[in-house]
């Protein structure tokens, strides 16, 4: 079960404060969580007096799901997200190009893809942050200056009656969206790949239940590409591709939402149009992620095209991976080059997240008639429009705190998989019966391991898993892998052993007998050897 968390108290001449987060989205409030349920003290900086009350993002997928439920939010994650069936694309022809089955219960332990409405899993947070006496929330309050010392950050902020306030932490993250003070502030430069369309977004609310199978629809018809997808209970998004010589002022009227709609059997009498609006997308990325005590995280280090359905999700992920870090330094348990490794390894894997969309939407915004068949014949040749069953794998880590391949055992660096698990008669997710954090998951007997490694682990709060296989029941101190997954992993990987990190990572595995030298590499990289810094 959970450890108790750390309890931090404010080391001399030090902020009281630990960490300063600027913005309340989705992003900003799930560290505030994190750390908070760490016991470490948080200040939120939120600009808009009241929350938004328009959607943005409109889905998030299985591992999100679990990174959420991580929050304390988990059991009511199904009252504002419904499961989407599937994705589809479509040609010009309507036959399928790509078409996608999503599982209710998929390799995270949750449905591989959840339609909701962004304000109320911001609500949700909000309720959670509100319980946790370690965070003071301040909306209405816009940063206007950031400055740094060798032991805080400073952030000054202007009220909505002009009063000026200052904030001090030892550490500031800015969640500030796309257009982030933070990152303009401490002069970040970005990369921006120049991929960039304007669509028109109709967000609707049915009036009476349509069922849309598959959930998801991408339309790659070349006389107007156009995204129709769920947005939560009772909520649909139809997004327009403007097309050219067409200009933003005439795609940008509720004639013309209603008039693209009309075709998709939503009307003014089916239905209420709640937002119509242009945007354009981009794909860019901050060099940087960190500048000594200040970090970026969400929209404000990274921004992708939707096709992917990634860009909220990779900010849960950012976070996520810097909140177990900042803890550990935060409570000296590891030294401050630790979170070196949250630029090296997330922005790795956000800018294959934004080349993968980029060359999604490379293949959906295309225009040109003849172009389109050819594009269409060339993957109906190559096996499209064939059923599959889920969506990849998370993206794995490939450079950071990992432990290289040994003894013919891999997997370091994936997302372990979540499966059910018993632990002393009662059954559910590994998740909600073992806890997380660090978790060391072994066949073999974890007292083979000595007093230090022990008292190392136990330091880190790691949960030490003996596993017993599927169909015998669960001995003293064991867990049982009720549907075998985690057997059928540690077979793939060749391991005995598995050392998970709390962002779910596969640190690194080893075979029998590899569980000691498996805690010495974790030793050594969080304590010992220095971690190489992001380039």
């Amino acid at each position: 079960m959970p450890g108790t968390p750390h309890q931090p108290e404010p080391l001399p001449d030090t902020p009281g404060t630990d960490v300063i987060v600027v913005g309340q989205g989705p992003v900003g409030a799930v560290l505030a969580l994190l750390l908070a349920d760490r016991g470490h003290r948080v200040c939120v900086i939120e600009r808009r007096p009241e929350p938004y009350p328009l959607p943005r993002a409109t889905s998030f997928d299985g591992e999100t799901a679990r990174l959420l439920a991580a929050t304390g939010i988990g059991d009511d994650l199904a009252r504002i997200s419904e499961p989407a069936t599937g994705y589809q694309w479509r040609g010009a022809s309507d036959r399928p190009l790509l078409d996608i089955a999503f599982s209710r219960t998929g390799r995270y332990g949750w449905p591989d893809a959840n339609t909701m409405h962004q304000p109320a899993l911001e609500e949700l947070l909000a309720k959670r942050l509100a319980t946790l006496p370690r965070v003071r929330t301040h909306v209405g309050h816009r940063v206007v200056d950031i400055t740094r010392t060798p032991s805080g950050v400073t952030a000054t902020a202007v009220t909505e009656d002009g009063a000026t306030r200052t904030f001090t932490a030892r550490y500031l993250v800015g969640c500030d969206g796309a257009n982030s003070f933070v990152r303009e502030h401490i002069g970040v430069s970005v990369t921006d790949l120049g991929f960039s369309y304007e669509w028109l977004l109709c967000d609707v609310r049915l009036d009476t239940p349509r069922e849309f199978v598959p959930t998801n629809v991408q339309l790659c018809d070349p006389a107007r590409p156009t995204t129709m997808v769920g947005s939560g209970p009772g909520r649909r998004r139809w997004e327009f591709m403007r097309l050219p010589g067409e200009s933003a002022a005439e795609l940008d009227t509720t004639e013309a939402a209603w008039r693209l709609l009309a075709p998709h059997g939503v009307t003014p009498a089916t239905a209420t149009l709640l937002r119509n609006t242009t945007y354009q997308f981009r794909a860019m990325w901050a060099d940087q992620w960190r500048s000594g005590r200040v970090f970026l995280a969400g929209d404000a280090a990274h921004l992708m095209p939707p096709f992917a359905g990634q860009g909220m999700c990779a900010g849960i992920r950012d976070v996520v991976n810097l909140a177990w870090k900042l803890d550990l330094v935060l409570t000296d348990r590891a030294p401050d080059r630790l979170l070196d490794t949250y630029t090296l390894e997330r922005r790795l894997q956000a800018k294959a997240s934004i080349t993968a969309s980029v060359k999604l939407g490379r293949v959906i915004c295309v225009t040109d008639p003849a172009a389109a068949a050819d594009r269409d014949a060339a993957i109906l040749a190559n096996g499209g429009g064939r059923r599959q069953q889920g969506p990849p794998a998370a993206e794995p880590l490939t450079k950071g705190l990992l432990r290289p391949a040994a003894g013919g055992c891999g997997g370091a660096g994936e997302v372990l998989i979540a499966g059910t698990v018993e632990a002393d008669g009662v059954r559910g997710r590994f998740d909600q019966l073992i806890g997380t954090g660090f978790v060391l998951i072994t066949t073999e007997d974890p007292a083979g391991l000595s007093d230090a490694h022990g008292a190392f682990l136990a330091g880190l709060g790691t949960r030490v898993v003996r596993l017993a296989p599927p169909g015998s029941p669960a001995g003293p101190g064991e867990v049982r892998d009720v549907d075998g997954v985690y057997h059928a992993c540690l077979e793939r990987l060749g391991a005995a052993n598995v050392l998970v990190r709390p962002d779910h990572h596969v640190f690194g595995t080893a075979g029998p007998g590899g569980a000691t030298a498996l805690v010495d590499e974790l030793r050594a990289q969080l304590l010992g050897a220095p971690v190489a810094r992001a380039q």
